[in-house]
């Protein structure tokens, strides 16, 4: 167990990006040792390294844990939280040190990319709680239960996260990764056959994406906040050309719910009964294809460090 209860235990991801990420992870823990920064840190070594390194630091009495990677790391680490022994996880203080490929999570806090400033924001040690969504399923032998901090996407938004984040890895540019996903919707604006309850309506048919939301993620439940107990869901049903160019257009400047296209909902639990030859993504993290799923939300069920 931790004897210094004000000890970060920092999780760094290598896993997150290219050479410059690990090298930067390198100033990152000069900037930390200069400013007499009392903390053990932990490597990842591949996927589902970080999820188990986080449940070790949780377990050990770590109340500072600091996430040095993106939003797929962020996931595995409150996956890591929420399945330890500790009893309350909110006494858990979450650190971000953005690192990786998409931080959309830390951006939504207003979190800086400049490592010195996010360093500073958890030394400074202001905490919000926030709310933690949910999903649970059954493979045939188990039942599984995930976690996430900004969103589930079924459908093409898992595929746009998948291109933003692979064309971010290259270019480290927002607006090309965007334009690579304008692509992707142009030449495969695929329809998948979706059976989803929400609320008590029961929403079936040939649907594009359907996004449920903790936090606004890549700008499809735009209105989504982390801290009132609520879900937002996105539905897009099957855009023309010319209406796939003005939704890009509006996904970009936050107004992705003002198409005529996207239907939204308010909710607690989502149940998914069908998404046929749909991906499914849990914060950037592919989800195995078990139907039904159950999607919800805990209020306030973990702490984030967030700038002052």
């Amino acid at each position: 167990m931790i004897t210094n209860p004000n000890k970060w235990g920092v999780i760094y991801n290598p896993k997150a990006g290219t050479k410059k990420v690990k090298k930067r992870w390198k100033e990152i823990k000069q900037y930390m040792d200069a400013k007499g920064i009392a903390y053990d840190y932990v490597q990842s070594e591949g996927f589902g390294s970080v999820e188990r390194l986080a449940k070790i630091l949780a377990n050990n009495g770590y109340k500072t844990i600091v996430i040095v990677g993106g939003d797929g790391a962020l996931n595995d680490a409150i996956n890591g939280i929420m399945n330890s022994d500790v009893p309350k996880k909110e006494d858990i203080a979450i650190g971000i040190i953005p690192n990786g490929i998409g931080n959309n999570f830390a951006k939504y806090w207003d979190i800086d990319m400049d490592f010195k400033k996010a360093v500073k924001c958890i030394i400074d040690h202001r905490t919000r709680k926030v709310d933690v969504g949910f999903c649970t399923y059954y493979d045939g032998e188990h039942h599984h239960k995930r976690y996430f901090l900004n969103g589930i996407n079924i459908g093409f938004g898992a595929r746009i996260a998948k291109v933003t984040d692979g064309t971010k890895r290259f270019w480290g540019v927002k607006y090309l990764s965007y334009l690579a996903a304008f692509f992707l919707l142009f030449f495969e604006r695929n329809l998948y056959r979706m059976h989803i309850k929400v609320n008590d309506e029961h929403i079936r048919g040939r649907i594009m994406m359907v996004c449920v939301g903790n936090a606004p993620g890549y700008g499809q439940t735009p209105s989504a906040v982390p801290y009132n107990g609520w879900l937002d869901v996105s539905v897009i049903y099957k855009p023309q050309l010319l209406q796939t160019m003005q939704g890009l257009w509006m996904l970009i400047q936050g107004r992705l719910l003002n198409h005529k296209l996207v239907k939204s909902y308010r909710t607690k639990n989502v149940k998914v009964l069908r998404a046929k030859n749909a991906a499914i993504d849990l914060d950037g993290r592919l989800l195995p294809k078990h139907f039904p799923i159950e999607i919800g939300i805990l209020p306030e069920k973990t702490s984030i460090i967030i700038p002052r």
